[in-house]
């Protein structure tokens, strides 16, 4: 990235000086994410992440990890809708401030307030899925929050996603993977297949980033239009077997997951892989993040 850098509040003197190289929303939970210039920050993350999610007769979330055909789902978000597309199904329409009947639903430990999102989006999830669905949104007076022993004292909330309002992830961890891929003889892989909310990226005239950085910083400033982000890495990102699924075809190999067992053994998460870093919205409520922005960290010695 070669963008010049926002001029952020201790710019001149933090340890690693980056830029927003991308910004990803996921609609609907382990569906396909959007790539996209912009987006609003929220208490819960980015606008519209994770809002919905597809559960099954009993009310338990559903993901790639049972259903890699989820990947194939691609959802696009427009002013007054969603437009969700899948191979083989028409296109299904689902209207933002609209929703049905109240429900409660379950994901991982917690169980949690929804609307669901009525029978012809049931349908069409259905029939693609293979298997008895449901689409539902979040409801936004429910207080889902970040486990504790992350978080310490800071009540950081989601919608649905896994534990944490966003994850961050650099250009230079994925290169340092690739790498290591290719000189195995396998086929490099995309950013989409870990689904970071915030890609890193080296900004011109920086002191550029080292692959895995993100998991040594203390926390990110962000110089936006309406004033200063900042976010706070809390914990390594776990990864299960969904970074093994090819986004394009929703066919799983393990080069991926068995490459990263090789380095990437995580103390702090008693020796389970990680890749990325699950963040928490310390200030900057209702800001719009840009691809371009400038960051600025310190790193953490703690």
């Amino acid at each position: 990235m070669s963008e010049p850098l926002s001029e952020t509040p201790g710019a001149r003197t933090a340890d690693v000086r980056a830029v927003i190289a991308g910004l990803w929303v996921y609609p609907v939970k382990s569906c396909a994410g959007v790539q996209v210039q912009e987006a609003i920050l929220t208490e819960t993350g980015l606008e519209f992440d994770r809002a919905w999610m597809v559960v099954d007769e009993q009310g338990s979330f559903l993901t790639q990890r049972e259903l890699p055909r989820m990947a194939l789902i691609q959802p696009q978000l427009k002013y007054h809708d969603m437009v969700l597309r899948a191979p083989g199904m028409l296109a299904l329409h689902i209207a933002l401030d609209q929703v049905q009947k109240p429900v409660r639903v379950n994901i991982w430990d917690d169980e949690v307030k929804a609307y669901d999102m009525g029978p012809i989006a049931a349908q069409w999830f259905s029939d693609f899925l293979g298997v008895k669905a449901r689409l539902v949104r979040f409801d936004p007076e429910e207080k889902r929050a970040s486990s504790p022993q992350w978080t310490g004292d800071v009540e950081a909330l989601n919608q649905f996603s896994d534990g944490y309002p966003l994850l961050v992830l650099s250009e230079a961890s994925l290169a340092g993977l690739n790498e290591k891929l290719q000189t195995r003889g396998a086929v490099a892989v995309g950013m989409v297949r870990f689904r970071p909310n915030i890609v890193l990226g080296d900004v011109s005239g920086g002191n550029g980033l080292a692959p895995h950085d993100e998991d040594r910083l203390d926390l990110l400033e962000i110089a936006t239009d309406q004033g200063v982000v900042r976010l706070k890495p809390v914990k390594p990102c776990p990864r299960c077997p969904i970074p093994n699924i090819d986004p394009a075809t929703a066919l799983s190999s393990p080069d991926v997951g068995d490459m990263l067992q090789t380095y990437r053994q995580e103390p702090r998460l008693k020796g389970a892989v990680s890749f990325g870093m699950n963040a928490i919205v310390l200030q900057g409520n209702d800001h719009l993040l840009k691809v371009g922005q400038g960051v600025t960290a310190n790193y953490n010695f703690g």
